[in-house]
């Protein structure tokens, strides 16, 4: 439509929802890194991080998808590849259920009443 794709709001709206969820993912994945470093029990941080960096993935594709239109789903681009790839992390290595029974079961210490 003569201008890049990006100065298309509806795009634009969903490349920041993108960017938004992998910033606050890698905050995760580095808290959990860096207790694991420190010496400290990173459990709790950890399956967060995996539960919300897998949640991101699968919803990223999903946007990538959207933002490629009816290429999405085409074999000449890597969306569609991406996009059925990303649902594994959600499964593989403790599926995001497990994770968050991890999480709640770790929620009455992190935040006592």
């Amino acid at each position: 439509m003569g201008k890049a794709i990006i100065e298309h709001q509806a795009v634009a709206f969903m490349l920041a929802d993108m960017a938004i969820g992998a910033e606050a993912a890698r905050g995760l994945v580095w808290k959990s890194a860096w207790m694991k470093d420190a010496g400290e029990r990173n459990t709790f941080h950890a399956s967060m991080a995996k539960a919300f960096a897998s949640a991101t993935a699968v919803k990223n594709a999903n946007l990538g998808v959207q933002v490629f239109g009816g290429a999405g789903f085409n074999t000449e681009y890597p969306m569609e590849k991406l996009y059925r790839d990303a649902k594994i992390y959600e499964l593989y290595e403790g599926t995001s259920q497990i994770q968050k029974l991890i999480i709640s079961r770790h929620l009455p210490s992190v935040y006592p009443a």
